[in-house]
């Protein structure tokens, strides 16, 4: 599998030497960016599959970029990697088109993981961030009440089943969801799958949507 082609945007040069030291070997950084205008030029040239954005920079930051790319036919996905964890920055840029948020505390081969599943369509939030999106867009469409249809949705999962899913719902990664629960990360994706098929949905954002619609955050 051809691994995805990204370009880095941040104004702190050492940040963006260490994240394309921590990448090496597991994406291709085809370039980076200190400014909002290189970055836009650098995306328009390189026609990468992922942007990874800081959200704040002096001269506007990733709400920027994607404002000044939003239209174009390039087909980037965009991912912010910020050390803000608040929640007008998470919803601000997920409603300007981003597909994921990640803290700057992630790993290398975190970071990695959620740059391919952001380039394979998942949405990708670091722990406790997803809420803030799930809150955020609850509105979005209206939520199912917690009548006999949700119950009978439930029905369908194992105990275990229901525990994956609210921690997928959470922003979870399955190497973390398999430390919290004891298992190994092959099993939690042996339940998601198990999961996707019994709710027949396709991925992890829409998992995420049907248990914030059911309350399962709560």
């Amino acid at each position: 599998m051809t691994a995805p082609r990204v370009v880095l945007v941040d104004d702190h040069e050492l940040f963006r030497a260490g994240v394309r030291a921590e990448l090496d070997g597991l994406v291709d950084v085809v370039g980076d960016a200190a400014t909002v205008a290189d970055a836009v030029t650098l995306i328009r040239e390189q026609a990468p599959d992922v942007v990874l954005l800081d959200v704040h920079m002096p001269d506007g930051g990733g709400l920027e970029v994607i404002r000044r790319l939003a239209g174009e036919p390039a087909a980037a996905r965009f991912l912010a990697l910020s050390v803000s964890d608040a929640a007008e920055d998470v919803i601000a840029v997920i409603r300007a088109g981003a597909r994921g948020y990640v803290t700057k505390t992630i790993s290398g081969t975190d970071l990695a993981d959620a740059v391919r599943r952001v380039h394979d369509g998942d949405a990708v939030f670091s722990p406790r961030l997803a809420g803030f999106v799930l809150d955020a867009f609850a509105g979005a469409a209206p939520a199912p009440a917690a009548g006999p249809d949700a119950a009978s949705d439930l029905d369908q999962l194992t105990p275990r089943e229901r525990e994956v899913l609210q921690h997928i719902a959470r922003g979870y990664m399955y190497k973390e969801i398999a430390q919290r629960l004891g298992i190994s990360a092959k099993t939690v994706e042996a339940h998601v799958s198990a999961v996707l098929r019994k709710l027949q949905l396709s991925s992890r954002h829409e998992l995420s949507r049907w248990a914030a619609q059911r309350r399962m955050l709560d």
